[in-house]
């Protein structure tokens, strides 16, 4: 039976991006069947090098880092700082639709790949830029040199000011939130412009700033410091506003519940067998449960810690917003997981080597699913294909 070819089929990218913001961005679009060709130096993404790497591969040339990132891609090598380099690009430039990028702003223009060189030859290119703090043509940040990683747009965007068990003790989220937020943002934004460039036969140029990503995602912050005037802060495992909210001790491990109404409070005073909770004036709607949330929580917590995960699910679960704290090893072995194809294989390149396993992407579409997932390239697995036929109009 033959693959299905996605819903992006047909569309191709000059995915001139390492890392992580614009690789996951890419991902997105190849994951859904559009033709991602990756343009590496010669030394290939840094992510390459970076790990983990399996016993299996003693050269270290599959880190799991960019297996999992740049799956169903093709790769060749430029020197983009080389004029045969810059002008390869500029002819695969002629027949793409869209073109990423997440360098600081101003190398690509010193490469003679910028916005309005590579317009010039195709105007309906869609070209996106992710950077750490934006590019100049939409305001000039005063940190548009400043290079960014995913811990700093955490930091500057808000994320950590409001993570961490108090407000001595800020955190970064455990997965990489700046540069994943940026690169989802970023292909809603290219799908959104390809629209675009089909309707009017205009492209344009797309700027994605991490900071500003990441103002976006805290976007409670900045409507309670303007509504109540309260500097919001890390409150732990709880919520600032809604009690009891927030993550709970079991005896083997941590569950979350989310009371969000009354409801649900009642649902799990009942499943507690304390209905006179309900009825208590202190705890009785939101805004009491809130004015007593320290008590509140200590009260479930002394409940759910009597019982282990399993235990809770069956009392909590489908009453109220209940769920079990999964590591990875639970969420490979959950048969929600299972059930709705989390979890994908990755044939391996070489004959008889063990298939990798990575997250799936999440989105399904009933009429256009989703094409299988290919291995990540090897750098410059695709040199031959795109460098020798590179004018070619068609997009095979």
């Amino acid at each position: 039976m033959p693959d299905n070819p996605g819903i992006l089929a047909g569309v191709r990218v000059l995915d001139f991006s390492r890392m992580l913001s614009g690789p996951y961005c890419t991902m997105m679009l190849a994951d859904h069947g559009a033709e991602v060709i990756k343009i590496e130096s010669p030394d290939g993404d840094t992510s390459r090098s970076n790990g983990p790497y399996r016993d299996d591969d003693p050269d270290h040339l599959w880190a799991g880092y960019f297996v999992s990132l740049n799956r169903s891609k093709k790769s060749i090598v430029l020197d983009l700082k080389s004029a045969e380099g810059r002008d390869a690009a500029l002819k695969l430039a002629e027949d793409a639709d869209v073109l990423l990028e997440n360098f600081r702003p101003g190398v690509m223009e010193r490469l003679g790949l910028g916005y309005d060189d590579v317009a010039e030859i195709n105007p309906k290119l869609v070209y996106a830029s992710i950077s750490g703090f934006g590019n100049p043509r939409n305001g000039e940040s005063p940190y548009a040199k400043w290079p960014s990683y995913d811990v700093v747009a955490q930091a500057m965007g808000g994320l950590m000011s409001i993570t961490g068990p108090d407000a001595a003790t800020p955190m970064k989220a455990g997965p990489g939130v700046g540069d994943i937020f940026t690169g989802m943002m970023m292909a809603f934004a290219i799908v959104a412009a390809l629209r675009h460039a089909e309707h009017n036969g205009e492209g344009q140029f797309i700027d994605v700033a991490m900071y500003d990503a990441m103002v976006s995602l805290c976007e409670r912050i900045i409507y309670q410091q303007d509504i109540e005037a309260v500097l919001p802060v890390p409150t732990g495992n709880g919520h600032p506003l809604l009690a009891p909210f927030g993550l709970f001790p079991a005896s083997d491990g941590f569950i979350s519940i989310g009371v969000v109404d009354d409801a649900f409070w009642q649902a799990l005073t009942t499943a507690m067998d304390m209905p006179g909770l309900a009825d208590d004036k202190r705890f009785s709607d939101k805004a009491g449960r809130r004015e007593n949330a320290a008590l509140v929580n200590d009260i479930v917590k002394g409940w759910t810690t009597r019982f282990t995960k399993a235990e809770l699910a069956t009392k909590l679960g489908g009453k109220l917003p209940f769920g079990p704290v999964n590591n990875a090893r639970d969420i490979m072995e959950d048969p929600h997981v299972a059930v709705r194809g989390m979890l994908a294989e990755l044939a391996h390149p070489i004959p008889g080597a063990k298939p990798w396993t990575v997250a799936a992407n999440p989105v399904r579409f009933s009429k256009t699913p989703a094409p299988s997932l290919k291995a990540a390239p090897v750098l410059g697995a695709d040199n031959s294909r795109y460098l020798e036929f590179c004018s070619r109009s068609d997009k095979t």
